[in-house]
């Protein structure tokens, strides 16, 4: 295999690609990223056997081949070689020579025999959608995906539904919930699958503002399609909550405010509160007032502070874990938001002004007497 290609786009698309390879392994060809070079063109391939990113770029071929070179040494010579084109030659001993300007390295390869073929999938109608809304979907729920453990491992990802023109995604960890839906345009079956979080973290990565994502399901595994670069993602198996269950479908009271006010609160108050001095915040409605009191006390100290709100229904206090209120509010893409309660011991949710885009469900703390 011979060719030369430019340096900096070399050394982007190995970035990037680089993003699929685990550094726990016990298959030494997939520490490395799979070049394969022909038809004036590179394709370069990353896999860890739980998702794959794969992308092309223009090259000038001298000799077509493949060949596996470790990925940490390759992106780290790109990254500092002094010329603007980078040539690359290996031999039938996987051998590659590497030039830039005035550096040259020899580096020893693997044969890309060794290297695992990532899945496909054929047949069934691709869900096509902005770049910029799946990046966004996926920003506002991948925050609530379970961490701990000892949950079922479904609950580690985000589930996608398809169904009536719209597309939903759902995360729930036993404490929180996170729901986006979007409008779509899709003629296909109804559908229903959990994606893992480190496929969704890397497809917010690459995926721009522009262009659209082409989504493609099988039973086990999802392709998308963005911006010149093929991620391929085994999902996740087991059965998901029934969240639809778990929403309050009345409230009591509802208190509608500024979305950054409210952040800003939260934050002052969490200024008393450490990993190993926790406690919840109380939240009074003070209806005849019109705002939101927010009151927090710990070993270090006592904190207050309140938010202008228009509020309707009964007054009452409910406490809750200050992180799990920032990361919803911080998800969400207003600049008001409608927090709707149906008692001091039910899950409170968090709306957007007018319809349904979004809806995040945190779960209340038990108060103890003042």
């Amino acid at each position: 295999m011979k060719f030369v290609c430019a340096a900096e786009l070399l050394s982007a698309c190995c970035q990037n690609v680089q993003r699929a390879i685990s550094g726990k392994t016990t298959i030494p060809a997939l520490e490395g990223i799979l070049i394969r070079a022909g038809e004036g063109r590179l394709w370069l391939t990353g896999y860890d056997l739980e998702v794959g990113i794969q992308t092309s770029m223009e090259a000038e071929v001298q000799e077509e081949g493949a060949l596996v070179l470790n990925a940490r040494v390759l992106c780290e010579i790109l990254r500092r070689v002094p010329g603007d084109t980078v040539s690359l030659e290996s031999d039938a001993r996987c051998l590659a020579g590497i030039t830039s300007g005035e550096s040259s390295y020899r580096i020893n390869g693997q044969s890309p025999e060794e290297y695992p073929e990532l899945p496909s999938i054929t047949g069934g109608s691709p869900l096509v959608l902005p770049q910029g809304i799946l990046k966004e979907m996926i920003r506002q729920t991948i925050f609530a995906v379970a961490i701990n453990p000892d949950t079922k491992p479904v609950h580690t990802g985000v589930k996608f539904e398809l169904r009536s023109g719209e597309l939903r995604l759902a995360a729930i960890d036993g404490f929180r919930l996170a729901l986006r839906r979007e409008p779509i345009a899709y003629e296909g079956e109804e559908l229903s699958f959990v994606v893992p979080p480190k496929t969704l973290n890397e497809l917010v990565k690459l995926a721009a503002e522009e262009g659209e994502v082409s989504i493609a399901v099988g039973k086990r595994h999802i392709v998308f399609d963005l911006g010149g670069y093929h991620v391929v993602s085994r999902l996740l198996d087991g059965e998901f909550m029934n969240y639809e269950m778990a929403i309050p479908a009345e409230h009591t009271a509802e208190a509608a405010m500024d979305t950054r006010a409210l952040i800003s609160a939260i934050e002052r108050i969490s200024l008393i509160i450490t990993e190993k001095i926790k406690s919840p915040i109380r939240c009074e409605l003070q209806t005849d007032l019109g705002r939101l009191e927010l009151t927090c006390v710990t070993g270090v100290g006592t904190a207050r502070d309140s938010v202008g709100a228009d509020i309707s229904g009964e007054p009452f206090e409910v406490g809750f874990n200050n992180r799990f209120l920032l990361d919803a509010l911080r998800a969400c893409d207003t600049d008001e938001v409608r927090l709707r309660f149906a008692g001091p011991v039910a899950p409170a949710l968090i709306l957007p002004p007018e319809g349904d885009s979004f809806l995040f469900m945190v779960l209340p703390v038990r108060l103890k007497a003042e």
